[in-house]
């Protein structure tokens, strides 16, 4: 027995997929350690392969990937990986998805419509996850999708902080693109010194994806720089047609601010022309150059990543990351 070496230190490793690497190194970098090193390719019929190059076994392990385009590709990648840490007997597998793909498919709306946001959390409880942490949900019953323990981050103190430091000593308003998000759009008027709350109430046709019409402005937003606030921003239609309508109605200006920034086409040109005068995200995923313009603020999502993992590892509190506010 003396001969055997006994130990109960846990043994934290960070592994990142290749879809957003830049925002995984800046996580491992905070926590003070290195990217495990990871060889990944396709082969010649696109199948993916994956292997780590040390070993595993018995470690507290955290995936990154951000689901972001190609989509398929990189979720695919991500349960390859989850798989792969399973067999070589990780102790512990913590998925962490800056953006939860398939997180707006969370319902049926008509019949034989699929709920693809519960199929994500089967898969991955499938392939061998323990836990999820991911970054504003697009809804938070997504959180009850996945059979383990889920961390539910939130980028508002750090969108918000920003906000109150550039427009603090301006007269602001607090808007909802729609109805359904003003529970959010209240945590930001809190954080925001009790700023007034409106919203704008809009029509969806359920047969044509993407595209909304903003309808009215409901509350005042006369004279007001209106803070524009939305989980993500895909196509930039419904944000820009909101914004367009704030000015209509006398605001003094806009600003918008959303976690996610997919920025699929043509969001930029409709930003970029739109009348809101700064656009404010997050780097839950990756914004390549020619997607970046000068209205665009990149607030970086990696200390609120590196420090739920570090409360997760070291089983501390993750929701002390948020002063009470509920998840």
């Amino acid at each position: 027995m003396s001969g055997l070496k006994r130990t109960t230190e846990k043994n934290l490793m960070v592994f990142s997929g290749r879809a957003h690497p830049e925002l995984a190194e800046e996580v491992a970098e905070l926590l003070g350690t290195g990217l495990v090193p990871t060889s990944a390719y396709e082969f010649a019929n696109s199948e993916i392969y994956v292997r780590f190059e040390e070993s595993v076994r018995g470690s507290d392990a955290f995936v990154i990937q951000s689901h972001t385009a190609p989509i398929n590709e990189w979720i695919m990648e991500h349960l390859i990986m989850v798989d792969a840490l399973k067999r070589a007997s990780a102790k512990r597998i913590t998925v962490v998805m800056p953006f939860y793909g398939y997180a707006r498919q969370d319902k049926k709306h008509r019949g034989r419509e699929p709920i693809s946001a519960r199929l994500m959390a089967d898969m991955f409880k499938t392939a061998g996850a323990d836990r999820l942490i991911a970054v504003d949900l697009h809804t938070a019953q997504i959180q009850g999708f996945f059979d383990g323990p889920v961390d539910h981050l939130m980028a508002l103190p750090i969108l918000s902080q920003h906000v109150a430091d550039r427009y603090g000593h301006e007269q602001l308003a607090v808007v909802s693109p729609d109805a359904g998000r003003i529970k959010v759009a209240e945590q930001w008027s809190s954080r925001l010194g009790g700023a007034p709350l409106a919203f704008i109430h809009k029509t969806r046709d359920i047969n044509r994806p993407n595209e909304s019409v903003a309808n009215r402005v409901v509350g005042q937003v006369e004279g007001r720089i209106c803070v524009l606030v939305d989980d993500m921003i895909d196509t930039g239609g419904t944000i820009v047609k909101a914004a367009e309508a704030l000015m209509n109605d006398g605001a003094a200006g806009v600003v918008i601010a959303a976690t996610h920034a997919i920025l699929s086409d043509p969001a930029v040109d409709r930003l970029k022309n739109s009348p809101a005068t700064e656009v404010v995200v997050t780097n839950t995923l990756p914004i390549p150059a020619d997607r970046q313009f000068d209205k665009l603020t990149v607030l970086s999502i990696a200390p609120l990543i590196s420090r739920a993992i570090r409360e997760v590892f070291e089983d501390g509190s993750v929701t002390s990351l948020f002063e009470g506010q509920a998840q």
